[in-house]
């Protein structure tokens, strides 16, 4: 009995330990990509932490909302060459191939209405408009705030089309929430593309959750009313959602709460592996059972749907409605409730620190 309660300290403090030498290699990594940058592009890339800027987000064109920082696409080689090791240290294999795959997916979004256009199915003018909105795999923004640094806060953002990733750090210890991805088309459906999907299964293991539970629990899991044409927690709504909705998971057996897990596991295992391990161990302390699923429109792909997978410590919201109602445009996001944009690590630095 000693001998695994030692064991399990020993986990506990090689968790905490990894989880600094993690902080240590994001600040490290940070500072490299930052020697890169010519003077004009560090003034343009550094920001005041405290700027109110760093909370703001959307997930709209930067032909409709410009961004504040350095445009990647004017990065030199060497600077992308960086910014991707920034990205490979912030997130596992799987997260790093959603975000460059989301960016080259403006890229082929262009491909498509021009292929669109040229089929006669909208117009030279309507072609134009689109045009506008100037999407497009380098139109995405990087911005740092503060200095990194391993105990003064700092973040990072990264926005653009269908992205927001925001890390703020403090002590060594860091955040990426609110973690937004998003991808139009969910399914490419023409072009030499056809076929492709980014976000597949934070689409497909919904369906398989929704549709493993019996008539009765759909009853419950299932809200009566129209799918949302956007996340409700979007920049321009509500922001919050107060109340617990669906089926509670003390109310799922155990494949169906496996499904839940995997649904999960999903959005946080986006995250590298020590990042990822600590958001889920925090996650289950409070336990799976207190977690609450519910679902809004149809049970078959290809047609408008939403999720909501809310928790004590976490929320996480999908929706799948499509310009043509046809369920191919989605909207995702993971907050942590209490540590978006990193305020419990903030509430924490500065109660024990004098500023």
């Amino acid at each position: 009995m000693k001998s695994i309660l030692a064991f399990i300290a020993f986990l506990t403090i090689a968790s905490g330990s990894l989880f600094g030498q993690t902080g240590q290699e994001i600040v490290d990594v940070t500072k490299v990509f930052l020697k890169t940058l010519s003077a004009e592009e560090l003034e343009q890339i550094s920001l005041p932490f405290d700027d109110p800027g760093r909370e703001k987000w959307t997930n709209l064109p930067v032909g409709l909302v410009p961004r504040p920082g350095k445009r990647y696409g004017d990065l030199s080689e060497a600077s992308m060459l960086q910014f991707h090791r920034v990205l490979t240290t912030l997130f596992s294999s799987q997260g790093y191939l959603k975000i460059t795959s989301i960016m080259q997916l403006d890229d082929i979004l262009n491909v498509v209405y021009d292929s669109t256009f040229r089929r006669g199915k909208i117009s030279k003018e309507g072609l134009a408009q689109i045009k506008k909105l100037d999407w497009e795999y380098g139109n995405y923004y990087i911005s740092v705030w503060g200095t990194p640094d391993m105990k003064e806060p700092w973040g990072l953002n990264l926005g653009g089309h269908h992205m927001a990733i925001s890390l703020s750090m403090a002590d060594g210890n860091y955040s990426l929430t609110p973690l937004f991805i998003g991808t139009d088309p969910a399914e490419v459906r023409i072009t030499k593309y056809a076929g492709l999907r980014v976000l597949s299964k934070e689409e497909d293991y919904g369906f398989l959750l929704i549709n493993a539970l019996t008539e009765q629990q759909k009853k419950v899991a299932t809200l009566s009313q129209k799918v949302p044409g956007d996340i409700i927690t979007n920049p321009n709504g509500p922001k919050r959602i107060d109340d617990y909705y669906g089926i509670k998971a003390a109310d799922m057996n155990k494949e169906q709460k496996g499904l839940l897990e995997w649904l999960i596991k999903e959005y946080v295992d986006n995250l590298e592996h020590v990042g990822a391990k600590r958001a889920y161990d925090k996650l289950l302390k409070t336990g799976i059972d207190n977690i609450y699923f519910a679902w809004i429109g149809s049970y078959e792909a290809r047609n408008p749907h939403y999720y909501i997978i809310n928790g004590p410590d976490f929320m996480i919201e999908y929706d799948n409605v499509g310009f043509d109602n046809d369920g191919n445009h989605i909207h995702a996001i993971w907050r942590e409730k209490g540590n978006d944009f990193g305020e419990d690590i903030l509430k924490a630095h500065y109660l024990g620190h004098k500023h």
